[in-house]
């Protein structure tokens, strides 16, 4: 019997993850549990890329956890990530079945796989009025104080930046090691997409997502009462199309900037990737342009042979 805990599957935006993440559990008959920052948010599909087609692999539908549990407006953090991905975890394991990770955030990926030691971080409303008048340069400059930022993500908005600083100073007040997380031994695997073979996916997908209504997602998440700020505090396709939305940026603007945005993004996760082996996980890269069977075989070989 293979020895792994988990398998990872891990990759850039448009590479190819959910697929492949589901035609491996269709083989091993196992369930999925994303690792999407923003997937987890109810009617918040086009913008985050659910794919959820993708989860039906020859008639079968594949279950899958962590998406659509939280609704839009919420700020979902990576400590209730851990509690909610052991829920899963252990839900699966006691089918015994080896659960599939998946999903491209950086930092809810290793906080399982590395089992960090994370404690709920509440509100400081005095340090929030002391960082109310800063600029984003500003905060940018104090939350390396604390850390070096290897994502932007964290000062994307003043409203993250302030976050992020709230967090680094209750964790540099508090002892962590009262925090547990079980240590899982995970087969990790990667998906290597070509540079420009990324661009030009990333940049059809935008199209397409647009084409099949994501400006109107934008527009109704608003009418539902979301506050804009709220919305741009997601980043990336919710920024853009609210900015668009409220006047602020032309369509050809949102376009432009939000194509650049993805495309930024996409080089991120993979230097936070490349961080990851550094600090020692040992990830198998698979193409993105091998045929699936192809790709399956070869984690396979690996899940049973290793």
């Amino acid at each position: 019997m293979p020895s792994y805990d988990l398998i990872t599957l891990l990759g850039p935006t448009a590479s190819g993850k959910t697929s492949m993440a589901a035609h491996l559990a269709y083989e091993l008959d196992t369930e999925i549990i994303s690792a999407d920052s923003r997937q987890l948010y109810r009617g918040m599909d086009l913008g985050t890329g659910k794919d959820l087609a993708d989860y039906s692999v020859s008639g079968r539908k594949i279950p899958y956890h962590l998406i659509d549990i939280v609704d839009p407006g919420y700020k979902y953090n990576v400590f209730e990530y851990q509690q909610d991905f052991l829920k899963a975890y252990k839900s699966i394991q006691s089918k015994e079945k080896t659960p599939i990770l998946c999903g491209g955030t950086g930092m809810y990926l290793e906080s399982v796989l590395k089992g960090y030691k994370l404690i709920p971080v509440p509100e400081d409303p005095e340090l929030r009025n002391r960082l109310a008048d800063k600029s984003l340069e500003e905060l940018t400059v104090i939350l390396c104080q604390y850390k070096t930022l290897h994502n932007s993500t964290d000062v994307d908005t003043v409203k993250r930046a302030i976050r992020a600083i709230e967090i680094e100073e209750y964790y540099a007040r508090h002892d962590l090691s009262r925090r547990e997380f079980p240590k899982l031994n995970s087969l990790i695997i990667g998906t290597n997409i070509d540079r420009n073979l990324r661009r030009k996916k990333i940049s059809e997908r935008l199209h397409q997502r647009l084409e099949e209504g994501m400006v109107q997602e934008v527009k109704g998440l608003l009418q539902q009462g979301i506050r804009p700020e709220d919305l741009i505090y997601y980043g990336l396709e919710y920024k853009y199309l609210t900015l668009h939305v409220m006047g602020e940026l032309s369509y050809e603007e949102m376009f432009n900037q939000l194509e650049v945005a993805i495309h930024q993004f996409a080089k991120r996760q993979m230097t936070w990737f490349r961080g990851m082996e550094r600090k020692g996980f040992i990830i198998h890269w698979v193409e993105t342009e091998w045929p699936m069977e192809k790709k399956i075989d070869f984690i396979k070989s690996l899940f049973y042979n290793e």
